[in-house]
């Protein structure tokens, strides 16, 4: 296996793993206001996969000059929302994000998009907000079951857009090339490795709407499965399927293996009894019900 490969593995296995503790550590410190959207059910999925699928169409009709103008607005949008309950003061928390928004653009402008401190400023951003967009969605009231679903069809659109019509490699060349790329990742001189903002977001809430629904038994069930078809996997594939067939593919898509193992998960844990939602997360112990309880309540709720 070549030093690339391992290289790979390894950063992408950080990532994986940092980011969704990090989302698992701010739903347990953190609350947001839960907005008054009702309850998350099939049509709300569709919505998502909807802007998911227009995404990577909007990136590639922009103009090279809009595209790092248009990601730097999300990514201070992003940032102030999810942040606003952790830093309250304005003044504060705007400084703060203009700082790694200006530390991100000066990097890549005056250092290249191969220079570590480029990345590791890039990746600061891309993290802080999954964290956020994890944490408004999950305790907004976002299932399992809606993520476990959410997860398949994403990677379903992943092996289509990888295969049928090749428009992955497009986006991700299309987007590298400027400041805020939407993704994480370290290059070091030849070595290079990058994960998507959409595999952490896909990580993040699989494992931290696992740890609301069940708890410690949710985040040992998902962290495994981040790291090893999230990480791991989506690496090591590529050699293993040029050596078992002469032809090495350049790319496959995380959530290809990802997706199948978060649903398989997902069915696992559901063994252990009804999800928690997040009145139940936030009642005092002895005033959550139990799973007999909760398995009566559910036809109800």
């Amino acid at each position: 296996m070549s030093v690339q490969t391992l290289y790979l593995a390894g950063v992408n296995s950080a990532f994986a793993l940092a980011v969704p503790l990090g989302a698992v550590l701010y739903f347990r410190k953190v609350r947001v206001p839960r907005p008054p959207v009702g309850t998350f059910n099939g049509r709300d999925i569709a919505v998502m996969m909807g802007f998911v699928l227009a995404l990577p169409f909007l990136y590639l009709a922009l103009p090279g000059a809009a595209l790092p103008v248009v990601l730097c607005l999300v990514f201070a949008g992003g940032l102030t929302v999810g942040y606003q309950p952790v830093v309250a003061r304005n003044l504060l928390r705007w400084s703060a994000i203009l700082a790694l928004l200006a530390t991100d653009f000066t990097s890549r402008l005056l250092l290249g998009g191969n220079s570590p401190v480029y990345w590791l400023a890039n990746s600061c951003v891309v993290g802080l907000i999954v964290v956020s967009a994890t944490n408004l969605n999950v305790q907004g009231g976002m299932r399992l079951r809606n993520i476990a679903w959410f997860v398949l069809l994403l990677g379903a659109y992943d092996l289509t857009f990888a295969t049928v019509l090749p428009l992955t490699q497009r986006l991700a060349d299309a987007i590298q090339g400027y400041p805020f790329a939407p993704s994480a990742g370290l290059r070091v001189g030849d070595l290079g490795a990058v994960i998507g903002m959409g595999d952490l977001l896909a990580y993040a809430l699989f494992t931290t709407a696992a740890y609301k629904a069940y708890g410690a038994a949710g985040l040992r069930t998902a962290l495994p499965l981040v790291v090893v078809f999230g990480a791991l996997a989506p690496a090591v594939a590529p050699p293993v399927i040029g050596w078992l067939t002469g032809h090495t593919p350049s790319l496959i898509p995380a959530q290809v293996c990802f997706a199948p193992a978060a649903f398989i998960g997902y069915l696992v844990l559901r063994r252990h009894g009804p999800e928690r939602r997040m009145r139940d997360y936030l009642a005092p112990a002895e005033a959550r019900p139990t799973p007999a309880m909760a398995g009566a309540a559910e036809p109800a709720a």
